[in-house]
């Protein structure tokens, strides 16, 4: 199997071993997610399907430009939103965001560019930390996760260019 199939393979598989530790930790340890949090699980699994979609697609070569540059902007897209989840837990406790409710409730009750604002804004539950291992937080290990993503991604870019 070539190598283009088997990262798109590994990267679904990734995604789907992030999604089960992230439902066990929410419907076991009782770490309620955050909107940031759900934000994050989003990405995640539209990573894991884009790279399922790819394995089992196995584009001819222009198709294979396709999948790694959209990769590329649902892996940045995760290391935004990772990234500030990892800033607002490091904010001094007197400049943390006033919380808000659930993600369900700001999408239902505010209209779609308001409810982007509040949940990259970040609320104060956002700003907890719940979990360590080894010192680095829940959106701590999502970011590096999202970062190894994006490295796939420059590989897949990589490799099919210097095929060319």
């Amino acid at each position: 199997m070539p190598i283009y199939r088997l990262s798109n393979l590994a990267v679904f598989l990734v995604c789907s071993v992030l999604i089960a530790i992230a439902y066990y930790m929410q419907y076991v340890l009782y770490l309620a997610p955050c909107p940031l949090c759900m934000v994050q699980r989003i990405a995640v699994m539209l990573i894991g399907l884009w790279c399922l979609i790819a394995f089992v697609h196995n584009p001819s070569r222009s198709g294979r430009m396709v999948y790694p540059i959209v990769l590329m902007i649902l892996s940045l897209l995760g290391i935004v939103f990772a990234g500030r989840h990892v800033w607002l837990q490091h904010l001094p406790s007197d400049r943390i965001p006033e919380c808000f409710p659930g993600l369900e409730f700001i999408l239902a009750n505010h209209p779609f560019t308001q409810a982007l604002k509040i949940i990259f804004g970040g609320t104060g539950e956002c700003a907890e930390t719940q979990w360590t291992l080894l010192g680095i937080s829940i959106p701590g290990w999502t970011l590096i996760a999202f970062i190894a993503i994006a490295a796939v991604a420059v590989v897949q870019m990589t490799k099919l260019k210097r095929s060319a």
